[in-house]
């Protein structure tokens, strides 16, 4: 993955103390989880944990939004999806997906106990003041992952084989953020050119770039 940022973070860190990751230790716990039984799942193997799949929500038919999307192990409530087409066999140039949710302080902690990326930047308020920001931002590559997460709601399996990212404005912890996933190019039976944007509920445009994908048709179950 290729990336450009005019202003480069600070590269200063230091551990988090204890307390600031107490608060997250439950989060990251459920994630490895989630993780694992959609492992087993995948294996055929049915998970031990009696948690039950949340549903997305779609913005453009909320009627529907008690059926979740079957190609996606795991969802939030809170999250928001679009899509443009719902079929496999109609995906072509034009075509969009668009996912939605927000960068919360619980995402940046373990993202940065998981990553390992404990930049003062991201963690510790009182030295984010002091920085050009003003005050603590997401991880660049945490708000990025929301372009793969839009790229995972295309009908069928999408395989990443690409990403070039452009990283125009800062994400503030608490922003909404929506990814944009277009299809732009068919270069072949199942490869795509897309293009990909994250957008903040101002729409101010933090990241642009565009992806090389594969997608498949989904395998059956």
């Amino acid at each position: 993955m290729s990336s450009n940022c005019p202003e480069s973070d600070a590269t200063d860190s230091t551990v988090p103390s204890n307390e600031h990751w107490s608060s997250v230790s439950k989060h990251v716990v459920n994630s490895y989880l989630e993780a694992n039984n959609a492992f087993l799942a995948a294996m055929g193997i049915s998970p031990s944990s009696e948690s039950e799949t949340s549903t997305i929500t779609t913005r453009r038919r909320p009627e529907n939004a008690e059926a979740p999307i079957t190609e996606l192990a795991f969802g939030n409530e809170a999250w928001l999806m679009e899509r443009s087409v719902d079929d496999y066999d109609d995906l072509d140039v034009g075509e969009y997906v668009r996912f939605t949710k927000t960068i919360d302080d619980t995402d940046v902690s373990a993202f940065a106990h998981i990553s390992g990326d404990t930049n003062q930047l991201h963690l510790t308020e009182s030295f984010a003041e002091q920085t050009q920001f003003g005050g603590r931002i997401a991880h660049g590559t945490l708000v990025a992952g929301t372009i793969s997460a839009a790229l995972a709601r295309f009908p069928g399996l999408t395989i990443y084989l690409s990403q070039d990212l452009e990283f125009r404005a800062p994400v503030e912890i608490g922003t909404t953020v929506t990814a944009n996933c277009k299809i732009i190019e068919k270069l072949g039976e199942t490869r795509y050119r897309l293009q990909t944007t994250v957008e903040t509920d101002d729409e101010i445009t933090a990241i642009d770039g565009e992806a090389i994908v594969v997608i498949k048709e989904q395998p059956a179950n």
